[in-house]
C-alpha cells in the first residue's frame, strides 16, 4: 500500500468522524440550551432592524480607528464573539468619488490580521488594500485608501484577508459595510444596509470550533443573523419604495433571498449598477456578493423575508467517490431560513416607479490580448495540515510566487474552470469583472461584479480591464475556508 493510499485512508476515517459531529450538531450557546428548534433561550428575535454606527468623511477625506477584537454583542446577548470597534458588524464607512479613506487597524487578536477593502478599485501596494501586509497581535497599520474620481457608488464592504486566517475571522464577526455615496436619485422613501453573517457559539460564548469536515465544506454558522440580529423587524409603509443595500458576509452560506408576497426590483451588483432595473422573484448571492435592491411595500401585513436552500454541490465526486459512498459531504441547506420580518403599516401612498435607465458601468473595451485557463481543484490529500488539498492551476498558494503576470491597461479573457463537485465563487481583488457567461447561466447581467459563482463541474468565463493600478494581489475562492486551505494565487500587474 503507498503512501497516498495510507493518506486516503486515513482522510476517509476522519471524514466518517466529521461528518457524525455534523450530523450530530454542535452542543453549545446553539443547541445546548433545550430551546424549540434549536434556538437558544438566550437570543433576541422580532427586535427592530438597527444598523451600526455610521462613520463619514467630509472635506474629501475619512479618517477612522477600527479595533479588532473579542466581545461583540451578538443576536441581542454578550458574547466572546470578535467585532471592529466592538460591534458586529462593525461602523459602517461611507465615503465619496475622489476620497481618501483613512484606516488605523489595531489588532487586539490573538492572531495576526488585516483590512480588505472588498470591491474597492483602489491600489494593492503599500498601505492600500494590500493583502500582503501582516499586523500583529497588538500591533496597529495606517492605510490610506485614495479612491478614483471617477470609482462608482455602490455597496461594499471590509473584513480581514490575513492568509490563513480569514475564515476565522469573518466567521467571527469581523466585517463592515463600505458605501460609496452619489449615484441617481431613485425615489426611494428609506434607505437600510443588511448585512448577513453566520455564527456558531459554544457553551462560553465563544465562536465555536470548526471540525476538518466543515472545513472542507465551508463552515455555515448555525445563527443567521443580519446586522448581528436574529430575525429582525424590518418596518415600512405601503407604497414607500426602499433600498435594501444587501451584503452577504457569511463565510461559505450561498443566500437564495425572497420575500414573502413581493418582487424584488434589483438594481445594482457588487456595487455596479445594472443598465435597468431587473424584477426578479428572488435573488441568489454568493459570499462575498452585494445586491441593491429596491422593495416597494404591498398592502399592510407582515411578510416573510427569509434564504431558501442552495445547493452547493457535495464532496463525493471530489473524494473519487467515497463520500457518495459513505452518504455524507452535501453542502445543501436542510430547509428555509427567516432572515427578518417586513412589517408593512400605515396609509398606502402612490408608489414611485425606479428609472428606466441606470448609470451602468462602461464594459472592458480593446482587443482582448491574452487568453488565460485558471483550474479550482480539490483531490484528497494532506495538505497545509488538512485532508484535502484546495489548489488552483495543481498549486497551493504561495505569498512568494507570482502566478499571473498581466500587463496594466490590457483586457484579458479568463476561463475559470472548476473540476470539482463543489461550487466555487471566484473573487479577484482591485479589478472588477464583466461575466460574459457561465456553464448554468449563458446571459448574465450585464455589468461588472468582483465574485462570480463557479459551479460544481463547471466554469465561468470572465473578461477583465486590468486599468489604473499597477502592483500584486490575490485571486481565490470565497468560499473562506477554502482560500485558507489554500485556493488562491497572485497577480502582478505591471507596465511591459
Amino acid at each position: 500500500m503507498n503512501r497516498y493510499d495510507i493518506n486516503r485512508r486515513r482522510a476517509l476515517t476522519l471524514l466518517v468522524a466529521g461528518s457524525a459531529s455534523v450530523a450530530a450538531g454542535v452542543t453549545g450557546w446553539v443547541t445546548g440550551l433545550g430551546a424549540p428548534g434549536g434556538k437558544p433561550a438566550w437570543v433576541q428575535s422580532g427586535q427592530p432592524l438597527t444598523e451600526p454606527a455610521v462613520l463619514g468623511g467630509h472635506a474629501g477625506a475619512l479618517e477612522v480607528s477600527l479595533t479588532a477584537a473579542a466581545g461583540a454583542p451578538i443576536a441581542g446577548h454578550a458574547s466572546a464573539a470578535l467585532g471592529f470597534n466592538a460591534t458586529s458588524p462593525g461602523p459602517t464607512l461611507r465615503v465619496h468619488p475622489g476620497d481618501v479613506l483613512k484606516v488605523r487597524l489595531i489588532n487586539r487578536l490573538t492572531q495576526p490580521t488585516n483590512l480588505h477593502t472588498h470591491g474597492l478599485h483602489v491600489s494593492p501596494q503599500g498601505n492600500g488594500d494590500n493583502p500582503f501586509v501582516s499586523i500583529a497581535p497588538g500591533a496597529a497599520f495606517d492605510y490610506e485608501f485614495a479612491i478614483p474620481e471617477g470609482h462608482p457608488s455602490g455597496t461594499f464592504w471590509y473584513h480581514p484577508h490575513h492568509h490563513p486566517f480569514v475564515a476565522d475571522q469573518l466567521f467571527g464577526g469581523l466585517a463592515g459595510a463600505l458605501i460609496v455615496d452619489g449615484g441617481p436619485d431613485l425615489g426611494v422613501g428609506a434607505e437600510r444596509i443588511m448585512l448577513v453573517s453566520d455564527i456558531t457559539l459554544d457553551d462560553n460564548g465563544g465562536v465555536a470550533a470548526v471540525n476538518a469536515m466543515e472545513r472542507m465544506m465551508g463552515r455555515q454558522g448555525q445563527l443567521v443573523l443580519v446586522n448581528g440580529q436574529h430575525q429582525p423587524l424590518i418596518s415600512a409603509e405601503p407604497g414607500v419604495a426602499q433600498r435594501w443595500r444587501l451584503i452577504n458576509a457569511c463565510t461559505s452560506r450561498v443566500l437564495s433571498i425572497h420575500l414573502e408576497g413581493h418582487r424584488l426590483t434589483h438594481i445594482a451588483r457588487d456595487g455596479y449598477f445594472l443598465p435597468s432595473p431587473l424584477e426578479l422573484d428572488r435573488i441568489a448571492l454568493a459570499p462575498g456578493n452585494r445586491a441593491d435592491l429596491v422593495i416597494t411595500p404591498a398592502a399592510p401585513g407582515r411578510y416573510t423575508l427569509i434564504t431558501e436552500p442552495y445547493d452547493r454541490g457535495n464532496l463525493g465526486m471530489g473524494m473519487g467517490g467515497m463520500g457518495g459512498m459513505c452518504g455524507m459531504g452535501s453542502a445543501a441547506a436542510s430547509g428555509p431560513i427567516t432572515l427578518g420580518t417586513v412589517e408593512v403599516s400605515g396609509p398606502s401612498r402612490p408608489a414611485t416607479p425606479v428609472p428606466n435607465a441606470l448609470p451602468a458601468p462602461q464594459l472592458p473595451t480593446g482587443a482582448v490580448t491574452v487568453q488565460r485557463t485558471l483550474t479550482f481543484a480539490m483531490q484528497m490529500g494532506m495538505m497545509q495540515g488538512g485532508m484535502m488539498s484546495f489548489t488552483i492551476d495543481g498549486k497551493g498558494f504561495d505569498p512568494q510566487r507570482i502566478d499571473q503576470s498581466v500587463r496594466l491597461d490590457s483586457t484579458e479573457e479568463w476561463l475559470v474552470s472548476n473540476t470539482s463537485s463543489l461550487a466555487h465563487p471566484f473573487h479577484l481583488h482591485v479589478w472588477p469583472v464583466q461575466v460574459l457567461a457561465t456553464s448554468d447561466d449563458p446571459t448574465p447581467e450585464p455589468t461588472l461584479r468582483d465574485v462570480v459563482l463557479v459551479p460544481p463541474r463547471g466554469w465561468a468565463r470572465l473578461r477583465i480591464q486590468f486599468a489604473d493600478f499597477a502592483g500584486r494581489s490575490v485571486y481565490h475562492c470565497h468560499i473562506l475556508d477554502h482560500e485558507d486551505a489554500g485556493m488562491m494565487g497572485t497577480v502582478q500587474a505591471a507596465h511591459s
